[in-house]
């Protein structure tokens, strides 16, 4: 029987959705990871109340631009459709709750990890350049390893269940490529001036991420195929590869290596997630808007013929 999964206060939200006709202790078969889901101010503010250094006090405007509001949405409605198709499913969703303004727990982080700065157009990085006390570099990196090693036990026992794994994320509408350093509050007020941001490149409103740099695929080919086929029936083209491939600083691209052909890495466009986009302001998903996207995976999720694998 695997070790139950359960959200860890501060740190993660786990939510288990089982078919009527799963059995009780089954191990999920698909997980929907949303490792920048900490999208709301109040996620910001708790953890900001927490940390002992000194920091902009504008640093939130960095907050609403940089983080994954949308995702946790549509990862929680697309569990659910998996599950209803289908009653000898379970899903399990883990949200995490710490913002990436301080700490990406989508990044590989060492133990001994020190703050630093990214240029413009590259990753972020793990431990954000600001956090420079000692106290908070600690507290962060106990909660990152906290949520890092849930998500590591959610991903062995999908894979020994022969599932799959989906890494859930929004960006926002267009490539805005600034420096995340201590002017990138001021350096995203001036990219995002109206008569600057029209200049940036417009995303795909759906971007697979399904290469590494060297160019191997590592999702499988038939769940892309589904998946760009249930999109553009509902008349929303979809992209592969187009703003970055599986880094290999980014957990989601350890993981893909590791179960070739059975996790996947998405966005989506923010913009076609909320009832409004207000870059330095907190943003209201519509609910139709995540049901409409939930429904088009779960169709593209349905239709896929998962090939045979081995218990991992």
């Amino acid at each position: 029987m695997p070790t139950p999964l359960r959200s860890i206060p501060r740190v993660c939200d786990v939510t288990w959705v089982r078919g009527a006709r799963a059995p009780a202790d089954a191990a999920p078969d698909v997980l929907l990871e949303v490792p920048h889901g900490a999208t709301k101010a109040e996620h910001f503010a708790s953890l900001r109340a927490e940390l002992v250094g000194v920091y902009p006090d504008d640093l939130v405007d960095f907050f609403f631009v940089n983080t994954d509001v949308g995702a946790p949405e549509v990862a929680e409605r697309l569990a659910a459709r998996l599950v209803a198709a289908d009653p000898t499913r379970t899903a399990l969703v883990v949200r995490c709750r710490l913002p990436r303004t301080f700490v990406d727990c989508n990044r590989v982080i060492s133990p001994d990890a020190v703050a630093a700065p990214s240029v413009a157009g590259a990753m972020t990085p793990g431990l954000m350049p600001w956090v420079t006390h000692a106290a908070d570099r600690r507290l962060l990196l106990e909660r990152y390893g906290a949520y890092r090693g849930l998500v590591e036990q959610a991903v062995s026992q999908v894979m020994g269940a022969r599932g799959i794994a989906l890494f859930v994320h929004t960006y926002a509408p267009r490539s805005v490529d600034v420096a995340v350093d201590a002017r990138i509050v001021e350096s995203l007020h001036d990219a995002y001036r109206p008569d600057v941001v029209r200049r940036w490149p417009l995303r795909p409103e759906v971007d697979l991420i399904t290469r590494d740099p060297e160019g191997r695929r590592l999702a499988d080919e038939g769940l892309v195929a589904a998946l760009r086929a249930a999109f553009a029936r509902a008349g929303i083209p979809t992209a592969e590869d187009h703003a970055y491939t599986l880094q290999p600083s980014t957990l989601a691209a350890v993981h893909a290596a590791r179960f070739p052909g059975r996790t996947l890495c998405f966005e989506m466009r923010r913009d076609l997630l909320v009832e409004e986009f207000a870059p330095f302001a907190e943003m209201r998903v519509a609910p139709e808007k995540a049901e409409r996207f939930a429904d088009i995976l779960a169709e593209a999720i349905g239709a896929w013929k998962r090939p045979a694998v081995s218990p991992a």
